[in-house]
């Protein structure tokens, strides 16, 4: 039997014992610009040499900005690190961005970049590589687990906290990637085109909030192409806008390798090449200097930019290590676990079945790939490596103690499992798999060696230089039914999987990738041939493929396990492998492979197979964003988004389940029902094809990303922006706003929010607005303000909001400049982007 709970969690509690134990005494915000700190770093610049002062436009050893101790400027060392500080050795791992951005919280975004910021200085960091602010737009998107969402507002305010957290600890923060990072395939090459509205409403009020509110002390300039142009090289984002009219007085950064030609980088107004002067450096600077191409007040104005942020961040008064914090800091860890908690969202609870009764529930079965071992954070330069992460198998069956039995199954075997036992047709004498050699990478000619192996494995490896690899087997699946092919390379390894002549599975060039897998229909007893053309890549050597009955992938005994409990918690989703990491093969720390929209191998068969043998299966999902669940969620009762919650977050998620606290997080994303509803599904990949030699990746969609499509178009989306379940109920009333008002002055609006459930909780209040007198097409609704409330039972809260100019403006392309049109705009109140029950409308004169 499940222990009996006798105490109820309580919301401020939480929110008591993060900011109670949050220090207090070490914080070292940075100054502030004053006239001193201009003449010191002028003083500064005036006794290097020239040499002396490109010389410091490149980082040095992969993470430093370099030192000239000629003025006293240390060695100064960077860090990945938006969900924690990565690159020095384990750290605490906190919640990712997107759960960040589910809690919908800007102060709890700032306590978290807080304790960061503390984790920082016990390492001797003074410059954080984070936070990323690119706007969710596919749900492919390998990264998005790092991002704030899709809504510019959400992750303008969730930055703007976090940034000031970090920085109240004398740490830099570094907002990335500038700008429209938006997929990581061909991401250092593809170019982004868009339009400027679109740019200034959707991609860069984040960015441009945290120079301007949040005062960001470095910017990191993307990988990717704006309309052509790299923005490392983009005299318009670099000098004109980010640094002219934003007014950023910081450091303008690289990505790692993303500055290409020094003379134009160093005339857009890029200060620092990053991880070395590979592109502004004396050969290339000197000569341009020597010119007049290059001006000597632009590399003194870089130069002083390193200097005077030095300065304000007191770097030359102070050893950045501060040796009196605990590398692992105890006082960190309410605000990891309070992030855990404040994210998860509950998207359906179907009869009720959250929160498990502890009356009721005296076997549970934990099952799936997710449940152990831990998945903290998602991989690449996002994952930080936790002291001590906590599995929800180990959490679950902690809390359950004694009192009841908690049983376990991984579920699924291992993709490697797949290719060992794979069973293909006898054919030569010394395997199944006919392994053919060429000397080109597009199979022509005969080929240089022809030998058999039992499986495909290691391709590259067993034939030497060949430029590519033709795997041929046949393959007389038993019976009729459906079968999962499953294929692997790494790197920039290219493969197609061929099934009787018709390609299933395509695996495009780029820097890293995940397995992929496709269900193939079969007739019983009828031979077919399977085919893996594999091209090595530049890092790759390894290729695999296997094939599985799809209802043979569960074994029996998982589901006897899930008949034998009283509910079963299926655990499944993406970890580091397989979202923005390392491959399977060498277990790197790659980014940079966007994701599949369905689940991983096998989970949606798995979860099917557990939802049919015990009515109560409550599914977890892992990921940094959308997922296909048409095949299994009518059949179950309860689904938990999950995202990456850094090490708490087994316990945060035990205690949703088991009711010692309401759940909270509120989508910050649209989840649709298919990928093909998605706006951007018809114009996500280059024009041209996936082998564009020179791929343009157009935003077709405009402003209508997100919900901003969804409500404007009339389809309906799964789970809507905004959108959240709880244990208890709330209600909206007596919504007040003007019948007129002055775009100038701004709007004053307010609403009532009411607990009207049986225990304490949490709402966000969203205030949508919309413009049916603009002259441009805009979206019906767009978020302007929003608010988290907690509230005991029957207890209600008064929300007050101001409006700017800015909520009811558009950005005018022709006039270059934010315009208000005159004329009616209706404002919406409620809890997601679809759910708005009150609405009223205000007349603006201008």
């Amino acid at each position: 039997m499940l222990p009996k709970i006798h105490l109820l969690f309580h919301p401020a509690a939480a929110f008591a014992l993060a900011t109670a134990t949050m220090p207090t005494a070490r914080a070292q915000a940075p100054l502030p610009d004053s006239p001193a700190i201009e003449r010191q770093a002028n003083a500064m610049v005036a006794r290097l040499s020239l040499e002396e002062k490109v010389d410091l436009l490149g980082g040095t050893d992969f993470m430093y900005v370099r030192a000239e101790p000629a003025v006293g400027l240390p060695k100064l060392r960077l860090s990945d690190g938006p969900m924690g500080v990565r690159t020095w050795g384990p750290s605490t791992a906190y919640a990712a961005g997107i759960a960040l951005a589910a809690a919908w919280d800007p102060t709890l975004a700032e306590r978290t970049g807080a304790a960061i910021g503390e984790d920082a200085r016990a390492r001797g960091v003074a410059i954080l590589l984070g936070p990323g602010v690119n706007i969710y737009r596919s749900p492919l998107n390998g990264r998005n687990f790092e991002y704030f969402g899709e809504d510019p507002l959400l992750a303008a305010r969730t930055a703007v906290g976090y940034i000031e957290g970090v920085q109240s600890r004398g740490v830099i923060a570094t907002v990335k990637h500038f700008v429209a990072n938006n997929s990581e395939y061909a991401r250092k090459k593809a170019s982004s085109d868009i339009d400027e509205r679109t740019l200034r409403e959707i991609y860069l009020p984040a960015f441009e909030a945290a120079v301007r509110e949040a005062h960001v002390g470095a910017v990191m300039a993307s990988y990717n192409r704006v309309n052509g142009v790299y923005p490392a090289n983009s005299q318009w984002l670099g000098a004109d806008l980010l640094k002219g009219e934003w007014g950023f007085d910081g450091i303008y950064m690289s990505d790692w390798h993303a500055a290409h030609d020094g003379v134009e980088a160093a005339n857009a107004g890029l200060d620092l090449d990053m991880p070395r002067g590979e592109s502004m450096n004396r050969e290339t600077l000197l000569p341009a200097i020597k010119a007049g191409t290059v001006l000597v007040a632009a590399i003194d104005d870089k130069v002083r930019r390193i200097f005077r942020t030095a300065l304000r961040f007191g770097f030359l008064d102070r050893d950045q290590t501060d040796l009196a914090i605990p590398p692992y800091d105890q006082q960190d860890r309410p605000v990891a676990l309070e992030g855990a908690r404040a994210s998860i969202v509950l998207l359906k609870n179907q009869d009720a079945v959250l929160p498990l009764d502890p009356e009721r529930v005296h076997t549970l079965a934990v099952i799936g790939p997710d449940a152990w071992p831990a998945v903290a954070e998602a991989g690449g330069s996002g994952n930080v490596v936790a002291f001590d992460p906590t599995s929800i198998l180990k959490a679950v069956s902690d809390f359950v103690g004694r009192g009841g039995r908690v049983l376990y199954s991984p579920g699924l075997p291992a993709p490697a499992d797949v290719y060992y036992n794979s069973v293909f047709d006898p054919a030569g004498p010394n395997g199944a798999i006919r392994v053919e050699a060429f000397a080109n990478a597009d199979f022509s000619g005969p080929p240089t060696s022809v030998k058999y192996e039992e499986r495909a494995n290691q391709a590259k490896n067993n034939v030497g230089d060949a430029k590519s690899v033709r795997f041929t087997a046949h393959f007389t699946p038993p019976k009729r039914g459906d079968y999962l092919f499953l294929a692997q390379a790494k790197g920039s390894d290219t493969y197609v999987l061929y099934v009787d002549g018709r390609e299933v599975i395509h695996q495009y060039r780029r820097e890293s990738q995940a397995p992929a897998f496709a269900s193939v229909g079969l007739e019983g007893g009828k031979t077919v041939e399977v085919r893996l053309d594999f091209v090595p890549g530049d890092e790759g050597d390894m290729a695999r493929f296997g094939v599985v009955a799809a209802d043979a992938v569960v074994p029996a005994n998982v589901k006897k396990i899930a008949a034998m409990a009283d509910a079963a918690l299926v655990c499944v989703g993406f970890n580091s492998d397989l979202e923005g990491g390392g491959d399977n093969f060498s277990g790197g720390e790659g980014e940079s492979y966007d994701r599949t929209f369905s689940l991983p191998f096998g989970q949606d068969v798995l979860i099917k197979a557990v939802a049919a043998a015990n009515p109560k299966t409550v599914v977890t999902v892992t990921s940094g964003g959308g997922f296909d669940s048409r095949a299994w969620l009518p059949d179950v009762p309860a689904l938990i988004e999950n995202w990456y919650l850094g090490q708490e977050g087994a316990r945060a998620l035990t205690e949703i389940l088991f009711g010692l606290r309401s759940p909270e997080g509120k989508l910050p994303i649209t989840m649709e029902n298919s990928w093909a509803d998605n706006p951007v599904h018809d114009h996500y990949y280059p024009e041209g094809g996936m082998t564009s030699a020179d791929p343009h990746v157009k935003y077709a969609e405009g402003v209508f990303v997100g919900y901003r499509y969804y409500t404007t178009s009339g389809c309906r989306p799964l789970f809507p922006f905004g959108f959240g379940l709880s244990y208890t109920t709330f209600a909206f009333s007596k919504l007040s706003v003007p019948a007129t008002g002055d775009s100038d002055q701004g709007v004053t609006v307010t609403v009532e929010v009411s607990n009207t459930g049986p225990r304490a909780g949490a709402e966000v209040v969203q205030l949508y607005v919309g413009d049916p007198s603009a002259r441009v097409p805009r979206p019906v609704k767009e978020l302007k303000a929003f608010e988290k409330i907690r509230l005991e039972p029957g207890m209600s809260h008064r929300v007050k909001f101001h409006l700017g100019r800015r909520a009811f403006a558009y950005f005018d392309s022709t006039a270059h400049r934010w315009r208000v049109d005159p004329g009616r705009f209706v404002l919406y109140v409620g809890d997601s982007s679809e759910a708005t029950p009150l609405t009223a409308e205000v007349r603006l004169d201008r």
